[in-house]
């Protein structure tokens, strides 16, 4: 397995529509062999001493931390499937200009990351 993670500061008034951002992007992600993607809200992030999750993404007044991940089978069909998604109709269509600006968040700030599963337990 592979994890895609993601942080993101998200303005506090705008969960409904990052969740419908959210929901819009697991439908293609899935088309491309994505097998999970979680989407976890803000909701017990303390300060850090040195550094926390709102530093990393430089969060300002009224917005909140997302934090969220994606699981692919392997880093080879997460990487095939970044050009298919990109190139996908649905991307234009669902997501508004390339450059962001109708996103309900401000991508600029966005931390993202591939991971490789050392352990991988569930009850």
């Amino acid at each position: 397995m592979y994890v895609q993670g993601f942080v993101v500061p998200v303005p506090a008034d705008n969960q409904d529509a990052y969740r419908e951002v959210a929901e819009k992007f697991w439908s293609i992600a899935r088309d491309y062999g994505c097998t999970g993607h979680i989407e976890a809200w803000e909701a017990d992030v303390k300060d850090g001493k040195v550094t926390d999750f709102r530093k990393a993404v430089d969060l300002q007044d009224g917005e909140k931390v997302v934090f969220s991940w994606m699981t692919w089978p392997d880093k080879a069909t997460a990487d095939a499937a970044h050009g298919s998604m990109m190139a996908d109709p649905r991307m234009e269509t669902e997501f508004g200009p390339p450059d962001g600006s109708a996103m309900p968040f401000d991508g600029k700030r966005m931390i993202i990351g591939g991971f490789d599963v050392i352990l991988d337990r569930k009850a």
